[in-house]
């Protein structure tokens, strides 16, 4: 019952961001492999989920990201990481 639960809740995903379940799975595995004090490994993970999700970041997003979690300024709640990354 709960493999069923986990496959439809990765479909459900998959439908919504035409990102694999087995892509998604190798990037949770590799952030939380990421040396987040590492600003070359941080850019690198903003490349992989901007690659991902198909969508381009800036370079100013992307120092502007990489100094919120460098220096452990970044919010850890879903609607504020939305509301960054959705910033033009």
């Amino acid at each position: 019952m709960f493999q069923n639960n986990d496959s439809s809740f990765m479909d459900q995903i998959q439908k919504k961001t035409n990102v694999r379940p087995d892509e998604l799975l190798k990037l949770a595995n590799s952030v939380s492999n990421t040396n987040l004090k590492d600003e070359a490994a941080v850019r690198q993970l903003i490349a992989q989920v901007a690659k991902l999700a198909n969508k381009p970041v800036s370079k100013e997003k992307e120092d502007q990201i990489v100094k919120a979690i460098t220096t452990n300024n970044m919010p850890m709640d879903f609607a504020s990481l939305a509301k960054m990354f959705n910033k033009k």
